[in-house]
Parts: C-alpha cells; sequence; structure tokens
C-alpha cells in the first residue's frame, strides 16, 4: 500500500507531462496512468515493474500520430487510443506464444543511437513549453532553436519554474532516492499560479469523470498504425524488460518475458479502450516501487487505484503551469543523452560504432517519424551481421611439405564459397605441399551446404595427390559431417 501510494504520487503530474509529450491533452496522461497498472498487476512477472505513461513511447506515439492528425485534436486521440491497442495486441501475442526471446534480439548500438537521438529529441520538444514561449518551425530540433535563440520571448516566471523544477528533480535524487522533487514543484507551481497570478499557459480544465469507455475506434486507420505499433511494441518492451531483468538478478529470483509481455500487452489494450494512449514501463517508478517496500505485483495496481481516486479532485491540477510539465520531462530523460557512450563504441567496434552512429543521425533526421530510424538501424544492423557471416578467414601455416588450414567463422551456404577459393589459392601458393590439415577448432558452426563445400575441399585436394586430414571438430559439427562424409571415413575419426 504505501509503495503503491508512493509510486502515485510521482505518477501522477508525470502522467500529465508524457500525454503533453505524446501530443495529447495532459489530463489523458491520467487515464494513461489509471487501468494500465491494475491490468498489469494481473499478469506481471516482476514484483516491481510500474507500468503507465513513460517519455520514448511518448515520443514514438507522437512521431507515428503527428503525420496523420493534428495533435490534440479528436481524431489525434482517437488515433492515439487505437495505436494501443496496436501495441497492446501485438505485445499479448509475442508473450501468448512464448516469443520473449524477442526481448534480447534488439541490437544494443540500435538501441544505444536510438535512446540518445531520442532524448535530444524529447528536450527539444520541451524546451519552447519549458521557456514559455510559442516557437515557429516545424520540426522539433528547429522549434528548440527557434526558441534557444530568441531569448526576449522568453516568460521569465516559466524559465524560472522550469529551472526551480529541474533543480529539485535532479538534487533531490542526490538527498535521497524517494525525495518527491516532482510532486513538490508541482506543489510549488500551483501555488505560485493561484497566489501570483501565473500568466502563462496552464494544465486547464481536467475533467473529473472516468475516462470515455469505447470500442468505436477509427479502425480505417489500422494499415497506417501497423508499423508503428509493432515498432513501439517492441522498442517500448526494452525498458520494462532491463527493469525486470536488473531487478530479478538482484533479487536472484526467476522472471519471465513471456508473462511481461503479456502484462504490458493487457496494458496497452486497457490504455487504448480508455482512450487514452501507449504505455509502457518506468525504471525510475519500479525503482521508488522497490525503495519504498514494495514486495507483490498488487503495488501496481495500488498505484492504478490510488489514481483512479484522484480523478475526482484531479480539477486542482487545473492551475499547475505546463512550463513545469515541460522541466518535468526534461529532467526525466536527459540523462539519456549518453553521447560519450555512443563515442566510446569505437574503441570496441568499428561496424557496431557505425551502427549506433545511423541510427543516431536517422533518428534526428527523420524526426517525428522516428520509428523509421528504428527500422533502419536494424536493417543495417543486419546486413553488418551477415557481411561478417559471410568472410570466412583462414588462417595458414606451412612447415616440413605440411599445410596447416584454420578456418575462423561460421561455414554455411552464404561463407561456403570463400572456403573453397581461399583453399585453393593457399594450395597454389604452396605446390610444394604433400599433406594438408585442415584445423575446425575456430569454427562456430557448419551447416549441410557448408559440410558439402568442405567435402568437395577434401576431394579436391586428394585429386591433387594430397594426404588430407581433419582436426580439432567440433562436436555440434560431428553429427552434420557425418552424414556427409559417411560414418566410416577416417577424417572423422
Amino acid at each position: 500500500m504505501i509503495a503503491g501510494v508512493s509510486v502515485a504520487l510521482v505518477l501522477i503530474p508525470q502522467s500529465l507531462a508524457y500525454a503533453e509529450l505524446a501530443g495529447m491533452p495532459p489530463y489523458f496522461g491520467l487515464y494513461a496512468a489509471m487501468l494500465p497498472p491494475i491490468a498489469a498487476a494481473f499478469f506481471a512477472s516482476s514484483p516491481y515493474l510500474q507500468t503507465g505513461p513513460v517519455a520514448m513511447t511518448s515520443l514514438l506515439t507522437f512521431g507515428a500520430l503527428a503525420v496523420l492528425a493534428p495533435p490534440q485534436s479528436p481524431e489525434y486521440i482517437a488515433l492515439a487510443a487505437l495505436l494501443a491497442v496496436v501495441v497492446g495486441v501485438v505485445r499479448t501475442f509475442l508473450g501468448g506464444i512464448r516469443a520473449g526471446w524477442v526481448a534480447y534480439m534488439m541490437s544494443q548500438p540500435v538501441l544505444t543511437g536510438f535512446t540518445a537521438a531520442a532524448a535530444i529529441l524529447i528536450v527539444a520538444s520541451q524546451l519552447p513549453t519549458a521557456l514559455g514561449v510559442q516557437a515557429e518551425g516545424e520540426r522539433l530540433l528547429a522549434r528548440a532553436w527557434w526558441a534557444l535563440g530568441h531569448v526576449s520571448s522568453w516568460e521569465l516566471a516559466s524559465v524560472v519554474l522550469s529551472l526551480l523544477t529541474i533543480s529539485l528533480v535532479l538534487a533531490g535524487r542526490r538527498l535521497h532516492a524517494l525525495f518527491p522533487g516532482v510532486l513538490v514543484a508541482v506543489g510549488l507551481g500551483i501555488g505560485y499560479s493561484l497566489i501570483a497570478g501565473y500568466g502563462g499557459p496552464v494544465v486547464g480544465q481536467v475533467p473529473s469523470g472516468l475516462p470515455p469507455f469505447s470500442l468505436d475506434l477509427p479502425w480505417t486507420a489500422l494499415p497506417s498504425l501497423a508499423i508503428p505499433g509493432v515498432v513501439i511494441a517492441l522498442v517500448g518492451f526494452a525498458e520494462p524488460a532491463a527493469i525486470s531483468r536488473i531487478f530479478a538478478a538482484q533479487d536472484r529470483r526467476p522472471w519471465s518475458p513471456d508473462r511481461e509481455f503479456v502484462s504490458q500487452g493487457v496494458a496497452n489494450l486497457a490504455a487504448g479502450f480508455s482512450g487514452a494512449f501507449p504505455v509502457g514501463g518506468s525504471f525510475s517508478r519500479s525503482s521508488v516501487n522497490r525503495l519504498a517496500g514494495g514486495k507483490t505485483r498488487w503495488s501496481g495496481a495500488v498505484t492504478g487505484l490510488v489514481v483512479l481516486a484522484f480523478l475526482p479532485v484531479a480539477g486542482v491540477l487545473a492551475p499547475l503551469p505546463r512550463a513545469i510539465l515541460g522541466a518535468i520531462v526534461i529532467s526525466a530523460v536527459v540523462k539519456l543523452i549518453a553521447v560519450g557512450r555512443l563515442g566510446r563504441l569505437i574503441h570496441y567496434s568499428l561496424p557496431q560504432a557505425l551502427i549506433a552512429w545511423f541510427t543516431f543521425a536517422a533518428t534526428l533526421l527523420l524526426a517525428p517519424r522516428i520509428e523509421l530510424a528504428v527500422l533502419m538501424g536494424i536493417g543495417l544492423a543486419i546486413l553488418v551481421h551477415l557481411w561478417r557471416e559471410l568472410a570466412v578467414h583462414v588462417a595458414t601455416e606451412y612447415s616440413d611439405e605440411t599445410l596447416r588450414l584454420t578456418p575462423h567463422g561460421v561455414l554455411f551456404f552464404a561463407s561456403a564459397p570463400g572456403l573453397d577459393e581461399a583453399v585453393i589459392q593457399q594450395l597454389a601458393a604452396h605446390p610444394s605441399a604433400e599433406r594438408l590439415v585442415i584445423d575446425l577448432a575456430q569454427l562456430g558452426r557448419i551447416d549441410y551446404t557448408g559440410a558439402l563445400a568442405l567435402k568437395d575441399v577434401v576431394e579436391e585436394a586428394e585429386l591433387a595427390s594430397l594426404h588430407v586430414e581433419m582436426t580439432g571438430i567440433p562436436p555440434h559439427a560431428r553429427r552434420i559431417l557425418t552424414k556427409v562424409f559417411g560414418a566410416d571415413s577416417p577424417l572423422l575419426k
């Protein structure tokens, strides 16, 4: 109970901020914070994972819908609900067929590049709000640049409130992980607005009733939302999967990615049918839940029930300056702008660094259609992987008329021609060789086509009057080689 209430005190103001980031009216964040955590609690694997609006998923939602309808318009709101349903169906389906392993398949360089660029875009989207200006320009970065360049247009009260909010959130974390910096900032903002008469944009009227439950969604727009929905379902699952894994390791207890996929799926279905927008798992709120003493997944349900109980009095948020909402988002994601981590990738692997930097640049250039950048990054990662797998490197050692070849890599249908070519070149370079030793110990995998190619190499060498031996046969390759060469082949002894 204590943990659930503690998280709700953070979630209520955060939900307003993330709703704005998603292009929704702020109070729709309360709808996304109400039923989804309750629904997720029935299926969650982690006892700590807290579900609701999160920054990355909100930005992906804005990117997917901003090209289809004006933000905060009735059409946009309906599309957001349908997008949540699509995300929910994809995640529930993946969990239902036990495809939770997909959580481990996302390339880390792609996630690193995308996360850093997305964090920059999130900060850029909130800068005009935090500075109290009406920025010009269509693209997020252009609007942020315009806002920064027109200092005379800044609204002093908005700037002060934003700086105060960021200071309270960031400094509060240093004081104690449970310090309610967001809640204190919201309280001060409402008090200032009521007492001093804040003249900037405020949250405005907040309906006190329940959200509009309905199945009457714009189903004809499904084709336009299919790809964004799949991308959000997969990319947005990276955070809750990481949270669950980390806490499970610390507590030395198991977790199920399949159950987590289902929990996040039903949470998004609840969000969609209650008129909200796609949701995910929050690392910061999950940490608060754990530190506050949460022991079971039902603390998430308590959080949702507290938000539900708050709806009748949600009108108290009406005078809250929107500058504070922008500052809440900025303070939540600024630590994700890990450009230094991108730079360090070069020291580990140049191809992987290129994937990360390509995804980073594509995310910034294609905004708001950032889901396309994710797809392009995944495509490049696959191409790099295939390019590396195509090459079979053959180490050569020659002495006493014995040619020893040690292939490195994976011998499969695409790389098999490379082995054949390499062997022919080495035989031509050592015409005096009388004995050929092929050491297979460094091969990671051999498929049927690779085994046939290896047999062809052996037969060609024997036709050239060489005595052939094979050594270091990996246990995983012996079965396929036995079938191709024959169980009685002396090469397999």
